[in-house]
């Protein structure tokens, strides 16, 4: 099973990555094509704009994986373990109900241009499958924290969050070493 959980996160990360790298070179292509050849594809600012919302949509489950969404946890790490528990999974129920009002938001919204048919401006792809990423995207991170409640319900971790000034203290002390080792 855990075999099966790690070949998920590597195609999780291999997809975000695609999407970095096909919107990163699309743009390139395009700049290079308006300003060598004064011209270019009438298309690739809108998938550019699709590319990114699901690249930052994907992003906000990948995020919580990996513990690296932005917060402020210096009032929370005032009060003993138990209390930033439970401060913890009140944050993870937030952060469910708004991924599930985004998920059902979405899903009406793709059932409504399905039965439509509305299409996209310049791809002319059907308009539901660029919509799709906040059903797909929000789906995903309810399971994320799913998770991260269960995480907190069963081990010492109390936090969704990274410990920013932990990790550049780890860093620096990383950094100080190297430089030791190499006589800098």
């Amino acid at each position: 099973m855990q075999k099966v959980i790690e070949s998920l996160h590597r195609a999780e990360e291999g997809f975000l990555a695609f999407l970095l790298a096909a919107m990163t070179l699309l743009t390139f292509i395009q700049v290079v094509l308006r300003y060598a050849f004064n011209s270019g594809f009438i298309w690739a600012l809108e998938l550019t704009t699709f590319l990114f919302a699901w690249l930052v949509i994907f992003g906000v489950s990948y995020g919580i994986r990996i513990h690296s969404h932005i917060g402020v946890d210096a009032f929370v790490k005032l009060f003993p373990s138990a209390i930033q528990r439970i401060l913890g999974l009140i944050a993870i129920a937030a952060g469910i109900t708004y991924s599930t009002m985004m998920v059902i938001g979405g899903w009406e919204e793709v059932v409504l241009v399905w039965e439509i048919n509305v299409e996209t401006a310049d791809l002319k792809w059907p308009m539901w499958f660029p919509l799709s990423v906040v059903v797909v995207g929000f789906g995903m991170a309810i399971i994320r924290l799913l998770v991260a409640g269960w995480t907190i319900l069963t081990s010492d971790d109390t936090t969704l969050l990274g410990d920013e000034g932990e990790d550049a203290l780890k860093q620096f002390a990383q950094k100080q070493d190297d430089d030791q080792e190499t006589g800098k």
